[in-house]
């Protein structure tokens, strides 16, 4: 049985947050979606116990403080590290593929560039991690 979740966006791009709001939208999933422009803000958010999230998907390259940076900070701390964290990225090189899954992602994927694509990847993501037992605190 598919749960509602609390989704976690750290993405510093307008139209790519405008993107997976209209998919949730279109996909009629009934999940809530906190955004953060950057590292910094997302850790704001995650001191929010009323905010805090199932998943996070995560860009790699953005301000301040880089996707690898932030993946890093949450992974070393407890009360963090079981959040199933996803990147979202245009990034297919594998650098920094391996060096996400060594810090710790759940999963990499390469947003595509034809809508119809990126919808069927969102909606496989969401589904699969509604489905999942996650850890609750």
């Amino acid at each position: 049985m598919e749960k509602k979740l609390k989704i976690l966006l750290i993405e510093d791009n307008l139209i790519e947050i405008m993107k997976i709001k209209r998919t949730i939208s279109f996909l009629k999933l009934d999940h809530t979606l906190h955004e953060a422009k950057n590292g910094e803000e997302a850790l704001k958010i995650l001191e929010d116990k009323s905010k805090f999230p199932d998943i996070i998907l995560l860009d790699l390259n953005m301000p301040k403080m880089s996707g690898v940076e932030f993946l890093t900070i949450i992974k070393e701390k407890d009360e963090f590290k079981h959040i199933p964290i996803i990147i979202l990225t245009t990034s297919d090189n594998q650098k920094d593929l391996l060096e996400c899954y060594r810090i710790g992602v759940s999963g990499y994927v390469l947003k595509p560039l034809k809508y119809d694509d990126y919808v069927n990847k969102i909606k496989d993501i969401l589904v699969y991690w509604s489905m999942n037992e996650l850890k609750k605190i």
